[in-house]
């Protein structure tokens, strides 16, 4: 298991097409992270099993992107006291929504930070991932920096004709 403080977590591997949204932004930024596929439902004890061993290897935070009943967020923070940060996927009949409304909706107790559905939801969770770390790292604060920054000047360039 490689070193990494911030580990995505999907439900399917066909929620990699959204995720690596987030996987991109962070090697963009050059933080170590590693994204994996665990069922809550098809492999428990190997997800709980990965936690426990990515936990002794530093992580610190953890993004849990499902779609549908959207129960890997919530079995995760059940698991652990570090934050989850939680992406709906846009999939089955509602397209996201009904995982939207089953990550938000986390019973007291057992908080799971819900990011919007999709490819927004996973770039803002990767940023608020490393806005989290930076509180105690000035190189992820740097970085932050100058992310907004380029995104300001991106915006400033515009200019249509």
């Amino acid at each position: 298991m490689i070193k990494a403080e911030i580990r995505i977590v999907m439900g399917s591997e066909s929620d990699w097409a959204v995720m690596k949204e987030a996987s991109a932004l962070l090697k963009e930024m050059n933080i170590p992270h590693e994204s994996v596929v665990y069922s809550a439902h098809r492999t428990p004890e190997e997800l709980f099993s990965y936690m426990e061993e990515a936990e002794q290897n530093g992580t610190r935070i953890y993004i849990a992107a499902a779609g549908m009943a959207a129960h890997l967020p919530g079995v995760m923070a059940s698991k652990t006291i570090l934050p989850i940060l939680g992406v709906p996927m846009a999939s089955g009949a509602l397209q996201g929504v009904d995982a939207l409304l089953s990550i938000v909706q986390m019973p007291p107790g057992i908080p799971v930070g819900t990011l919007g559905i999709g490819a927004s939801g996973a770039k803002n969770a990767a940023l608020l991932a490393v806005s989290i770390l930076a509180l105690e790292n000035a190189t992820y604060s740097e970085k932050l920096r100058e992310f907004r920054k380029k995104q300001k000047e991106k915006v400033l360039s515009a200019r249509l004709t």
